[in-house]
Protein backbone atom coordinates (compact mmCIF):
# COMPACT_ATOMS: atom_id res chain seq x y z
CA UNK A 1 0.00 0.00 0.00
CA UNK A 2 1.25 3.35 -0.82
CA UNK A 3 0.38 6.67 0.91
CA UNK A 4 -1.58 7.87 -2.09
CA UNK A 5 -3.83 4.55 -0.94
CA UNK A 6 -3.96 6.13 2.75
CA UNK A 7 -5.10 9.16 1.71
CA UNK A 8 -7.77 7.52 -0.36
CA UNK A 9 -9.34 5.60 1.87
CA UNK A 10 -8.89 8.44 4.59
CA UNK A 11 -10.69 10.56 2.11
CA UNK A 12 -13.58 8.28 1.65
CA UNK A 13 -13.64 7.20 5.26
CA UNK A 14 -14.07 11.10 5.79
CA UNK A 15 -16.91 11.20 3.32
CA UNK A 16 -18.58 8.49 4.43
CA UNK A 17 -18.44 10.12 7.84
CA UNK A 18 -19.89 13.52 6.37
CA UNK A 19 -23.07 12.05 5.08
CA UNK A 20 -23.30 10.01 8.01
CA UNK A 21 -23.37 12.60 10.45
CA UNK A 22 -25.68 14.68 7.83
CA UNK A 23 -27.97 12.07 8.04
CA UNK A 24 -28.17 12.42 11.78
CA UNK A 25 -28.82 16.09 11.29
CA UNK A 26 -31.15 15.72 8.72
CA UNK A 27 -33.58 13.24 11.02
CA UNK A 28 -32.96 15.13 14.69
CA UNK A 29 -36.34 15.83 15.81
CA UNK A 30 -38.00 19.27 15.79
CA UNK A 31 -38.27 22.22 17.18
CA UNK A 32 -34.13 22.44 17.90
CA UNK A 33 -33.23 24.55 20.55
CA UNK A 34 -30.01 26.84 20.34
CA UNK A 35 -29.18 25.34 23.38
CA UNK A 36 -29.32 21.38 22.28
CA UNK A 37 -25.82 20.17 23.41
CA UNK A 38 -26.15 16.95 21.19
CA UNK A 39 -27.22 18.62 17.84
CA UNK A 40 -24.75 21.61 18.59
CA UNK A 41 -21.88 18.44 18.81
CA UNK A 42 -23.34 17.04 15.55
CA UNK A 43 -22.52 20.62 13.64
CA UNK A 44 -19.24 20.61 14.91
CA UNK A 45 -18.41 16.92 14.13
CA UNK A 46 -19.45 18.15 10.78
CA UNK A 47 -17.40 21.08 10.55
CA UNK A 48 -14.00 19.29 11.66
CA UNK A 49 -15.13 16.70 8.97
CA UNK A 50 -15.06 19.17 6.45
CA UNK A 51 -11.83 20.61 7.83
CA UNK A 52 -10.18 17.59 7.48
CA UNK A 53 -10.85 17.13 4.00
CA UNK A 54 -10.10 20.28 3.03
CA UNK A 55 -6.66 19.85 4.80
CA UNK A 56 -6.15 16.87 2.82
CA UNK A 57 -6.88 18.63 -0.66
CA UNK A 58 -5.71 21.72 0.22
CA UNK A 59 -1.98 22.14 -1.16
CA UNK A 60 1.01 23.16 1.17
CA UNK A 61 3.67 25.27 0.72
CA UNK A 62 6.43 24.27 2.46
CA UNK A 63 9.12 27.03 2.55
CA UNK A 64 12.59 26.79 1.54
CA UNK A 65 15.85 29.12 1.68
CA UNK A 66 15.40 30.10 -1.67
CA UNK A 67 11.37 31.01 -1.71
CA UNK A 68 11.30 31.82 2.19
CA UNK A 69 7.20 32.56 1.05
CA UNK A 70 4.35 31.19 -1.08
CA UNK A 71 3.71 35.00 -2.08
CA UNK A 72 7.22 35.71 -3.34
CA UNK A 73 7.52 33.28 -6.17
CA UNK A 74 10.90 34.46 -7.10
CA UNK A 75 13.71 32.09 -5.35
CA UNK A 76 16.81 34.12 -3.75
CA UNK A 77 19.91 33.09 -3.70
Amino acid sequence: MTYRDCLTVATAELEAARRLIQSEISEYPTPISGCDAQFNHLIGLRGSINEALRALEAPRFVATPRMPDPASRVESR
